[in-house]
């Protein structure tokens, strides 16, 4: 992703809190109410290779994928909820052509079982969020030059990891569908996770997405 974006992300874990407690100390609004979402997302997703591997930056390509999943809105306190989920998420990355590491244009594709718990902060019909999550790569595929096969997830060079963790980022605004509350929240992930057993190789996603509920 752009460097701008990650910039973003960092900015808003660090300035959340703080512009929670400064602006809203002195008003007492009432507790955010509580709502399950079932949600659909559109997933912008990549591999950051780190430094010890720039030679990959210019072949990289985002992969696209879908999210899907419920969340849970819990008002804990004056503007403030705890927002746990769980959901289905495709992540991973694309290298192009005569790249240094596989030659051959790869895509990479975790399937990915992922629960974040997240702080959310309202602003009357705006949001922000931000926390940490966890995730579980149950399965995965690599297709190179045309040809697909299942990732390895034993400890082994060339494999892959099942555990995953990150923090995310983002806001969202809430708005009606007839009679359905419906959430439109955008959101950044970034993977603190080497998910490699043998290269670094961290998530970074990119999400849109759409929660519905009565």
């Amino acid at each position: 992703m752009k460097n701008s974006v990650q910039t973003l992300f960092i900015l808003a874990l660090v300035f959340l809190p703080s512009f929670s407690f400064g602006q809203f100390q002195s008003s007492k609004p009432a507790v955010p109410k509580t709502h399950l979402d079932f949600f659909i997302s559109a997933v912008n997703t990549e591999l950051n290779y780190g430094k010890a591997n720039p030679s990959l930056k210019d072949f990289k390509k985002p992969a696209h994928g879908v999210q899907i999943g419920f969340s849970l809105q819990a008002g804990i306190a004056s503007r403030l909820s705890l927002v746990p989920e769980l959901s289905f998420i495709m992540r991973g990355g694309k290298l192009k052509v005569n790249n240094p590491l596989t030659q051959d244009e790869t895509t990479l594709r975790f399937y990915t079982l992922e629960l974040p718990v997240l702080a959310r902060l309202h602003l009357g019909r705006f949001h922000l969020n931000a926390g940490p999550s966890l995730g579980y790569n149950f399965d995965g595929t690599q297709k190179l030059d045309g040809t697909t096969t299942d990732l390895s997830f034993e400890k082994e060079a060339g494999a892959y990891k099942r555990l995953d963790a990150g923090l995310q980022a983002g806001g969202g605004l809430t708005f009606r569908i007839k009679q359905k509350r419906a959430v439109l929240d955008i959101r950044y992930c970034y993977g603190l996770t080497n998910v490699s057993y043998d290269r670094e190789s961290y998530h970074r996603s990119l999400l849109i997405r759409l929660h519905v509920s009565k």
